[in-house]
Formats: structure tokens, sequence, C-alpha cells
């Protein structure tokens, strides 16, 4: 058995033809004025959006920080493998975000711009250059305090060179 939908019910039902049309609707667009202003401030809101989610971009590497913060945190002061694949990630990350950071902030250029210049969002790519340094400084003292970067007097004492030995001979 198969039930068939009467959709030509809904067009003669007054209860529906007296509802208002959504926020933004217009049946027509005769003018010529109206279209070629309105395509100006739509494709000025849209290079503004752009703006705003290349702002995004910049600031992921530092959003993502407390993140990776715990898992440091979390992975213990010894020199296991968990704590290798954390660290070598933190420290990979942003040479990989730096090398590729047209491809990142392509697609936010604005319309009139070339999309991978190093002049398009001078800023944003600033900030985004600088929030991968701040993630490379923590995985570069987490290395410190696991004792992988040498630091101390003690960990030079193989480049030492002793003088020679006084002889002192008692016979």
């Amino acid at each position: 058995m198969q039930t068939i939908l009467e959709y030509s019910s809904l067009e003669s039902s007054s209860s529906w033809k007296n509802l208002p049309p959504p926020p933004g609707f217009s049946k027509s667009s005769s003018s010529s004025k109206g279209p070629s202003k309105q395509a100006a401030e739509s494709a000025k809101s849209y290079d503004e959006l752009k703006r705003t989610r290349a702002w995004d971009v910049a600031l992921a590497p530092i959003k993502s920080l407390p993140m990776q913060a715990f898992m440091l945190y979390m992975s213990g002061g010894g020199v296991q493998i968990f704590s290798m694949g954390i660290v070598f990630m933190l420290l990979l990350t942003p040479f990989k975000n730096i090398a590729g950071i047209n491809e990142a902030f392509a697609q936010f250029a604005p319309s009139k711009q070339n999309p991978k210049s190093l002049t398009t969002l001078p800023l944003q790519k600033l900030v985004y250059i600088a929030c991968n340094l701040v993630t490379l400084a923590v995985g570069l003292w987490k290395c410190r305090s696991m004792g992988l970067i040498p630091m101390g007097t003690g960990d030079w004492l193989a480049f030492e060179t002793r003088g020679l030995a006084p002889e002192i001979s008692l016979f």
C-alpha cells in the first residue's frame, strides 16, 4: 500500500498564505542600482568575514597550547616513548606551520590581492609566526626539563681538556 502526499492542498490553505516572508527575502530585484550596491556591500562584508577567519587561524596555535601543556604535564619528566612523541610533535609542528604559512592563509586573502603573497594579511601572519614560536619555546622548555638539552657544566665534561698532570716522583 502506497501513501500519496498531496502538496497542492498546502498552497490553497489560507493559514500558509498569511505568513510574512522570511527576513532578507525579496521576490524581485528590478532596480539596477540596488544589486550593484548590494554586491559591493556583500563583497566588503565577505572580505571582513575572511579577515575574521584569518585571525582565527592566526591564533589557533596559541589556543591549542593549554591542551599541549596538559599533555606535557601528563607525560611526565622522564624520557619515555610517550613523552618523546609529544615533545617531538611539539617541536615539529611550529616548523611545519611556518613553512606552510602562505597555504594556511591563501583562502582568506581579500578578493583583490594575490593569495600566495607574503604581503597579504601581514599582521595575521606575524601573529601566527609569534604563536608558533611560543609553542616552540614550550617544547624547548620541556626538552630542557627532561635533560635533553645540555645546560649545565656537567653536560660538557666530555669536551673539557685536562692539563698535563704534574709528575711527582717520590723515589
